[in-house]
C-alpha cells in the first residue's frame, strides 16, 4: 500500500478513486505514567512518556487507515494527513485519514528507481 501526503504518486496515474478512507485510535496513559509524566513536566523539556505514546498511536492509526483503504479495494492512499485532539483532558484522539485510491504505472512519467 502506498500512503502519500501529496495528491499524486511520482509515476502512477490514479484510475479509480474508491472514497474516504480512515484509521482512529483513542489512547490514554495509565495512573503511573501520567504521575510520572506530571513529575518531569514540572523540570521542563520532553516529557517522553506522551511523546512514545503518541508516536504509537501514530502508527496504530495508520495502520488502521491502510486496513480500511484495503477493505475498499485500495492499493494507494493520497492526500494523507493525521489529526488529533485531546478528549476529557486524558484521552488523545489520533485519527489518520486520507483518499483510498487504485493506481497503476503511468508509462508517460518518470519512474523512480526502486
Amino acid at each position: 500500500m502506498i500512503v502519500a501526503t501529496a495528491p499524486f504518486i511520482a509515476g502512477h496515474r490514479v484510475v479509480e478513486t474508491k472514497g474516504q478512507a480512515f484509521g482512529l485510535v483513542v489512547r490514554s496513559r495509565g495512573l503511573t505514567g501520567n504521575i510520572v509524566a506530571g513529575l518531569r513536566s514540572l523540570a521542563g523539556g520532553e516529557i517522553h512518556e506522551y511523546t512514545q505514546l503518541l508516536e504509537d498511536t501514530r502508527r496504530q492509526a495508520l495502520d488502521r487507515l491502510v486496513n480500511n483503504a484495503t477493505l475498499m479495494g485500495a492499493n494507494a492512499v493520497i492526500s494523507m494527513r493525521f489529526d488529533s485532539s485531546e478528549m476529557a483532558s486524558y484521552m488523545t484522539e489520533i485519527v489518520a485519514y486520507g483518499t483510498a485510491v487504485v493506481v497503476e504505472p503511468d508509462a508517460g512519467a518518470p519512474q523512480t528507481l526502486e
